[in-house]
């Protein structure tokens, strides 16, 4: 399978190797079959196959060696993933001794991991569930990690950074991957029109726990809140940025940013496949 239209940095941009990947995961071969054009692939309609595809691409990462997570978790796309990682490289340029705040790490760790594999960047872990910091942490100590990530639990579900920045923080970034649906039924009832797209195996493809599909008032409200927030600790980040996934929340977002007084905002476009998403980044 080919990637199309990602970071001209990413290294998943000219297509998967699945010879070397089956090499990094023995687990994948199974999964890998010729299509009909007669090129390797795997069927991405099983969350299986796609959990183990995603754990060879991570592999390719010397610093990376084990990445085990619950199957009730949603497995991010690698090469998605870390596009963002990329764009957040050109905000923060060649600053010394980065350091990123991830709201919302979840048990997959999924961006410290990036950051730390390709820029050695230094990681905040955040996230209001405590199975989720826990396997979180394992991956962190199974990997060697613990001198480059370190997480801390949200405890007030209102809050996102309230109760997680401390007195004498000072990040490059803060990033964020929010919730898209207001509710559990908004959630499940797009994992049953995904599930038909793609076929009655689909379902676990698109797993994923409260905290990481839904919250009260959907991605708007929880966008809002996060730059409200982000407005009483301006001097702590240079960068606030976070993926949108509506792109109809941008302009409100944009508006409430500028009467908060950022002086910058920005709409970095992601094109990533049939799939059409931004990364907002604001700055005070």
């Amino acid at each position: 399978m080919k990637e199309k239209q990602l970071h001209p940095k990413n290294k998943f941009n000219k297509g998967y190797n699945f010879n070397d990947l089956i090499v990094l995961n023995p687990r994948l071969q199974p999964f890998v079959k010729k299509n009909n054009f007669d090129f390797f692939t795997i069927d991405f309609s099983n969350p299986i196959a796609v959990k183990e595809l995603n754990k060879a691409l991570l592999f390719s990462y010397k610093e990376i060696k084990i990445w085990d997570f619950p199957d009730e978790n949603l497995c991010p796309p690698i090469p998605g993933r870390l596009d963002y990682i990329h764009h957040l490289k050109a905000l923060v340029g060649e600053d010394k001794d980065i350091s990123i705040l991830d709201i919302g790490t979840g048990a997959t760790c999924i961006y410290p991991l990036l950051g730390v594999a390709e820029y050695s960047w230094n990681f905040v872990g955040t996230d209001i569930d405590l199975d989720s910091l826990d396997t979180a942490q394992d991956i962190i100590d199974d990997n060697n990690l613990a001198h480059k990530i370190c997480l801390r639990r949200q405890f007030d579900e209102q809050n996102i950074l309230k109760g997680i920045l401390e007195k004498n923080d000072s990040f490059s970034a803060v990033m964020c991957n929010p919730p898209f649906y207001k509710s559990a039924e908004e959630a499940q009832g797009a994992n049953r029109r995904k599930s038909k797209n793609l076929g009655n195996n689909a379902v676990r493809n698109f797993s994923g726990n409260h905290n990481e599909l839904w919250y009260i008032g959907g991605e708007k409200a929880f966008l809002h809140n996060y730059l409200y927030e982000s407005s009483l600790y301006k001097s702590q980040s240079k960068w606030f940025t976070s993926l949108v996934s509506k792109k109809e929340n941008i302009e409100s977002l944009e508006k409430s940013a500028k009467k908060l007084g950022a002086i910058h905002f920005k709409i970095i476009p992601l094109n990533q496949g049939n799939k059409v998403t931004r990364i907002v980044a604001w700055q005070y």
